[in-house]
């Protein structure tokens, strides 16, 4: 037993004696745990980014809901050598590269993240950086497969850190397991409808049953490990950072944590690691950003006022489609005056898509001017393919069909809110030519907003980027309630 590890819950074992594939009572499994590290880390964590020689943080982002903890940070959606060393140049002490992997099948996954590795080599010459893989709290992506090419390109890292907790979307990992806060109890990520995506599924929910899973038994169970909430809880980051030096090189280290300050002392850890040359990977959810960065939490961001006389409407887009999502858009319509266009998927997919495509542009223009806020969104019966790189084709084209849309709008709506990973960054590129953004903040806990750039058809807007796995059945309507209050005018430019 490590010293510092008081005997609660021990990594790796069924909790209680409960089957893993059972739901718990979230605060009697958090009454077992000790009380969390007193120390305040973050501040010391900015000490050491401050006082230490440049570093940045470098952020590769498989979908762009992964700026939901952090502010004024920017993304970048396009990016070549130049762009990168640009940052760098500059002092940028943390930036996100949108990758949009996760949109991908894996070979070209594979060949995206090689090419981002290969411009980041070369843009940082002897520059030291930290490099974070923003994955899915709920496990979907392409893990090992990113962090195997980025390790091949960029490293040697002494091992991958895997983390994906994350606090608003109630995502904890407790004695290895991962759950899904579901109202009061704990679910098993494994026995969760993300757990059965069509293209990332997966069936455990212990982290080092997952590792082994995903890599087809290819890591040996030698090489994955974790560190448990009582070492960070009762030993702090100097703990920490003795057992993350004690692994094999090469090892998968799973954190547990559930609060940020747990993530804190991890990243303290990570980052004193960093300084003294042992280099990791980090897979992680969107709060570890926000721990390394030492970043404190801030208010929530707000529409900054209205221009009298502005009567244009607001665009909300939803392309996802996990339950949590459908449970959201049905309450928007129900408890808010919102018009409503569906794209028939099957339409879209048939002989019938450009018709679809251009009688829902006449639609949504004409609420748009007319002053409505719009909500345009697919059909809600999923129709998966017959494999996960056809299920994924498939999402593009949909998604393909609503870019085309935005990017015939005439008129510039208030604001632009998107429901789905793919649907965002689709949206962003292609339909309003996004090439760097500002993250202004959240707009609800888990939801960034972005600030469009100069080079965009909609300069200033605010475009708030709403994840389909975060948020209560309210958390759409509230976000749009909020931004019914923006009046700032918005015009397209060519």
């Amino acid at each position: 037993m490590h010293p510092y590890h008081t005997g609660g819950l021990e990594p790796a074992q069924h909790l209680d004696g409960r089957s893993v594939s059972e739901r718990i009572a979230q605060s009697a499994l958090f009454a077992k745990l000790p009380p969390p590290w007193p120390a305040p880390v973050r501040a010391e964590i900015r000490h050491l980014l401050e006082s230490a020689p440049f570093r940045p943080i470098v952020v590769l982002d498989d979908d762009p809901t992964g700026a939901q903890t952090i502010r004024n940070v920017p993304v970048l959606t396009v990016w070549n050598e130049q762009l990168i060393r640009t940052e760098f140049e500059n002092r940028t002490r943390c930036f996100y590269l949108l990758t949009n992997s996760r949109s991908l099948v894996p070979s070209a996954a594979a060949a995206l993240n090689q090419r981002i590795a290969l411009d980041l080599r070369k843009a940082a010459g002897a520059q030291p950086f930290i490099l974070v893989s923003r994955g899915d709290s709920t496990l979907r992506g392409h893990f090992p497969m990113e962090t195997d090419v980025l390790s091949a390109e960029l490293g040697p890292f002494h091992g991958c850190l895997l983390a994906p907790y994350f606090e608003a979307g109630g995502r904890y990992t407790i004695g290895d397991v991962h759950y899904v806060a579901e109202g009061s109890d704990l679910v098993p990520v494994g026995e969760t409808p993300f757990a059965k995506d069509p293209a990332f599924g997966y069936k455990a929910s212990n982290l080092r049953d997952y590792v082994r899973e995903k890599t087809g038994g290819a890591m040996s169970a030698e090489k994955v490990t974790s560190i448990p909430i009582e070492v960070i809880r009762c030993g702090g980051p100097d703990a920490v950072m003795k057992l993350l030096q004690s692994t094999p090189p090469g090892s998968v280290v799973i954190v547990n944590a559930c609060r940020p300050s747990d993530l804190d002392v991890v990243a303290c850890a990570i980052l004193q690691e960093e300084l003294e040359g042992r280099r990791w990977l980090c897979r992680t959810a969107a709060q570890f950003v926000a721990s390394i960065l030492g970043q404190e939490p801030g208010l929530l961001w707000t529409p900054s006022g209205a221009e009298p006389g502005l009567t244009v409407g607001g665009l909300i887009v939803v392309g996802s489609h996990v339950p949590r999502t459908t449970g959201q858009l049905n309450h928007l319509l129900r408890s808010c005056s919102v018009k409503a266009v569906e794209l028939s998927v099957p339409q879209l997919l048939g002989n019938d898509g450009e018709t679809v495509i251009t009688a829902a542009l006449k639609s949504v223009q004409a609420f748009l001017r007319s002053g409505h806020d719009i909500m345009l969104y697919t059909s809600r019966d999923l129709i998966p393919g017959s494999g996960g790189d056809e299920s994924l084709s498939i999402s593009g084209r949909v998604s393909d069909a609503i870019s085309s849309i935005v990017s015939r709008l005439a008129v510039a709506p208030r604001f632009i809110l998107t429901k789905g990973g793919i649907t965002s960054s689709d949206l962003a590129t292609k339909a309003l030519g996004v090439r760097r953004a500002q993250v202004l903040g959240q707009i609800l806990p888990g939801v960034p907003v972005w600030e469009l750039g100069s080079e965009t058809r909609c300069p200033g807007m605010p475009y708030v980027i709403f994840p389909g796995n975060v948020g209560g059945p309210e958390a759409l309507a509230e976000a749009t309630r909020i931004l019914s209050g923006e009046q700032a005018s918005h015009h397209l430019s060519t």
